[in-house]
């Protein structure tokens, strides 16, 4: 979209785009976390409080991964809409 507008897009644009990047890594590290305390409950039997820790860990992550990604399809939404022609 830079090379279409011949200009660079605002700075907001990249920092949603680095946001959604950093929300990614982070729901994959906590989905690991939370594949390791399964097979780890399997063999010890099982915790429940840690268990639901793990859990909840994984649902902020997955919160803030929706909201970075409703940010970014408005950012590139309105990215797009600079560059059409008038």
């Amino acid at each position: 979209m830079e090379r279409l507008r011949s200009s660079p897009l605002h700075a907001n644009i990249s920092t949603a785009l680095d946001k959604q990047l950093e929300a990614i890594h982070v729901l994959q590290a906590r989905r690991k976390d939370e594949i390791l305390n399964a097979s780890s409950r399997q063999r010890h039997g099982p915790p429940r409080c840690q268990d639901e820790r793990v859990v909840l860990a994984l649902a902020v992550a997955l919160r803030a991964l929706c909201v970075a990604t409703r940010s970014v399809r408005t950012m590139l939404w309105c990215a797009f809409q600079m560059t059409l022609p008038k």
